[in-house]
């Protein structure tokens, strides 16, 4: 049951849905609110696991406008009567396959993609968005002979970047098998040199604060600490430091962990963090002189800070 404005309570009421008329009726006065509704939950559970391997479902899925037909394209089934006839006359067979050919590469690549999505925890609006970028290339420009792979991880690279949720390259990395970091970074300069009118102007900026989130999650930080790390980089962003913006939340981090109760070594930070301790004390040392106006005051006193090695 919800809450629905009935005109006759003059109130928000709860409701009760009946499902086999479709009418959604009032709970407190009984007067039906909507009539005839449309059902858009699943027609009923498919037993397409089961041993006569039958499927009732009676639909497909949702259109999509990458493919050629829409996704619509229907396939026939060939007789169940007998082993010795499950396959479709020579005639049939034939104009099927063909008409499958067209969209059956794309739907392998969109397969690959919700697969690397998934392991990467990724949302469907950065997998359809990782799916556009790899039709709109492939329109423009053949892949054939390029490492799909590498494509394939390049197109949720720059999807991420689109969708303001960025990853690095080494966590894109990390969920594809067929691919090297620097074959993804080659396939993402070809993928922005053939789309940078339509990719330029919707990619920002990345900073340290989009990663940060992620990076604290991953090492169990408390809520005040990961709110004064979120300060503390929202501070940094107003100085001068070349330093990619992965190294500085990496060096924020391990920072405020040194403040907390709960220290962290180099070593755990780039655990989590895929930065290597290098990088990260270099990152540390650069920002070390503006600590007494990065750290907030409420989170450490002004001793603690001055007391931080260099």
């Amino acid at each position: 049951m919800s809450d629905i404005f009935c005109r006759d309570c003059n109130m928000l009421t709860e409701v009760v849905f009946d499902h086999s008329a479709g009418d959604t009726i009032c709970s407190e006065c009984g007067l039906v609110l909507e009539s005839r509704s449309v059902d858009e939950t699943s027609e009923w559970r498919s037993f397409a696991d089961e041993s006569n391997g039958n499927d009732p479902n009676r639909v497909g899925g949702p259109v999509n406008p990458l493919l050629a037909d829409g996704g619509l394209s229907t396939v026939i089934a060939g007789p169940s009567n007998g082993a010795s006839s499950n396959a479709l006359p020579s005639s049939v067979g034939r104009w099927q396959s063909r008409a499958s050919k067209p969209d059956r590469h794309l739907l392998n690549i969109f397969s690959a993609i919700a697969i690397m999505a998934d392991r990467l925890g990724l949302v469907t609006t950065i997998k359809d968005r990782a799916n556009e970028i790899y039709k709109k290339v492939e329109d423009q420009r053949p892949l054939r002979g390029r490492n799909q792979d590498a494509v394939v991880a390049a197109c949720l690279y720059i999807a991420c970047r689109q969708e303001n949720k960025p990853r690095t390259v080494k966590e894109i990395c990390s969920a594809v098998s067929g691919a090297s970091k620097k074959e993804i970074g080659r396939a993402k300069e070809f993928i922005w040199k053939h789309l940078e009118v339509e990719i330029g102007q919707e990619i920002g900026t990345i900073h340290a604060g989009d990663y940060l989130r992620r990076f604290c999650s991953n090492l169990g930080m408390k809520n005040l600490e990961v709110k004064a790390a979120q300060e503390t980089v929202q501070k940094s962003e107003d100085l001068v430091i070349r330093r990619s913006p992965i190294s500085v939340a990496a060096a924020v981090i391990y920072i405020i962990t040194q403040l907390s109760d709960d220290k962290r070594t180099f070593k755990d930070i780039s655990l989590a963090t895929r930065v290597a301790e290098g990088t990260i004390k270099n990152s540390y040392k650069d920002l070390y002189p503006h600590l007494p106006r990065l750290i907030p005051n409420w989170f450490a006193k002004e001793e603690d800070v001055k007391n931080l090695c260099n």
